[in-house]
């Protein structure tokens, strides 16, 4: 049985619709995700997966984006 999770991080940095598209294609890859929603006026990314979203790995996927999750 899977379990959906949604998970919400801010992220700075995200001003175009370029940017959408980086952290889509990055976060996209990471393991068990299976949507993201990008937000540019609240700086959130929202992430539906099944299971729990790797911190550090989705870290390093805005990081490869060139963005910075904020703290």
């Amino acid at each position: 049985m899977n379990t959906s999770t949604i998970t919400t991080f801010a992220v700075t940095g995200m001003t175009c619709g370029h940017c959408v598209a980086a952290v889509t294609s990055e976060v996209t890859k990471l393991h068990n995700v299976s949507d993201v929603q990008v937000d540019l006026t609240t700086g959130s990314v929202t992430v539906s997966s099944d299971g729990p979203v790797d911190t550090q790995a989705f870290a390093a996927a805005i990081d490869e984006a060139g963005f910075e999750v904020a703290n």
